[in-house]
């Protein structure tokens, strides 16, 4: 698989600097933690399931999560349960590609159940999404798929969500972030992301963010990525890949504030309709979600609608410019540091403080490619929605 793979090869060739690269569900832990990109939810009780998965691969999504946890009803588990190993069988026995797979669990033992009765299927996930997770409840989770791994011979990725109260609440942040961090680094092997339930944060104070506020605007979730990106995100070796936080669709619904879509970047491109497309669907304030997780170190995001998948793929895609700035921060003859104006001889790039960010930014490079130079996000996201 690999990003824009679902478009002509033509067109991916008029589009990118460097294409994006291949990757299966065997590549190396770096590589799949960066190329996540959208991952898409999905309630595990959809009754074409299967189908539903082969779709999303025709529009490009590489990720998935199916969830048996808080997107179906208490009542419906052992259902869910139920059909969850029936249509992972039957996409096993089509033999179709899949994108990574994932299972959101309630419990530990629900791990090792679900392997067990997928018998040959169990080939296609390539872990669990953990939820609330601490470092006592994590442990129980990250233990059960060591021995679910350590019996079945195949590699398990684990994906804990940290949504817990106690990681919200000023008087337990951080002694729970702490804790977290003992116990991932325990299983770093193990550990693909951490994604942040956002959702859950704001439950707690009876909160809702509108679409035309990200999460950066509810100032207490702000506080809250700082701190766990400031403990687990870490660049020196110790970090931690942490996806962003899920986008509340909402189509309907009056708009209290102005679009945030500049026009100009779609006239320019002769892309009119597509920004009020985005606009009617409430997606302007998705787009500039994604540019503030970025900003705030964050890497991919969590999905609950396939018209997400997109502009989340289109706004990780590196420009020239910064693939460019990231070349020359990284030569080998700037080994001992010093500063230099970038080759678009609009910035300074100081090669230290900028080592770090220019590592992160071909490791994104190389799994969603460099844009051409006179192409940008407009005619990526035009590309990859088929439009």
């Amino acid at each position: 698989m690999r990003h824009f793979g679902h478009i002509a090869p033509s067109a991916r060739a008029g589009l990118f600097h460097r294409e994006p690269c291949e990757f299966t569900a065997d590549s190396p832990a770096r590589l799949l933690a960066a190329a996540l990109g959208a991952t898409l939810y999905s309630p595990a009780t959809r009754p074409r399931l299967a189908d539903d998965v082969l779709k999303q691969v025709g529009r490009g999504v590489v990720s998935m999560v199916l969830c048996l946890e808080d997107s179906i009803d208490d009542a419906e588990v052992e259902g869910a349960e139920e059909n969850l190993v029936r249509q992972l069988t039957d996409l096993h026995e089509r033999g179709a590609d899949t994108p990574l797979l994932f299972i959101r669990v309630r419990e530990p033992a629900q791990i090792h159940d679900l392997v067990r009765r997928l018998g040959a299927a169990g080939r296609l996930l390539s872990g669990f999404v953990l939820p609330k997770f601490t470092e006592e409840r994590g442990a129980a989770f990250l233990e059960a798929l060591t021995d679910t791994e350590t019996d079945t011979g195949r590699r398990l990725f684990a994906m804990p969500v940290l949504e817990s109260p106690e990681l919200l609440h000023m008087e337990t942040r951080a002694e729970t972030l702490t804790g977290i961090g003992r116990v991932v680094d325990k299983y770093r092997e193990r550990v693909l992301a951490l994604r942040l339930g956002v959702t859950d944060f704001c439950s707690a104070y009876g909160l809702r963010r509108s679409p035309d506020m990200t999460a950066y605007d509810v100032q207490i979730v702000a506080s809250v990525i700082g701190d766990v990106v400031n403990v687990l995100g870490r660049s020196d070796g110790t970090g931690f890949t942490i996806t962003g936080p899920v986008w509340e669709y909402f189509r309907l619904g009056e708009r209290m504030f102005k679009p945030q879509l500049r026009r100009s970047p779609f006239m320019e491109q002769r892309a009119d309709e597509l920004r009020t497309a985005l606009i009617e669907h409430d997606l302007d304030g998705l787009l500039r979600e994604i540019e503030l997780d970025r900003a705030n170190g964050l890497m991919g995001k969590t999905c609950i609608h396939p018209s997400h998948v997109m502009p989340v793929h289109a706004l990780s895609v590196v420009s020239h410019e910064e693939f460019s700035d990231a070349q020359d921060i990284l030569r080998p003859e700037r080994g001992g540091g010093g500063v230099l104006r970038s080759a678009y001889t609009n910035k300074m790039n100081e090669v230290k403080p900028h080592r770090a960010w220019a590592e992160r930014t071909l490791q994104r490079a190389e799994v969603f490619g460099v844009a051409k130079e006179d192409v940008g996000f407009v005619e990526l996201l035009t590309a990859g929605m088929g439009l």
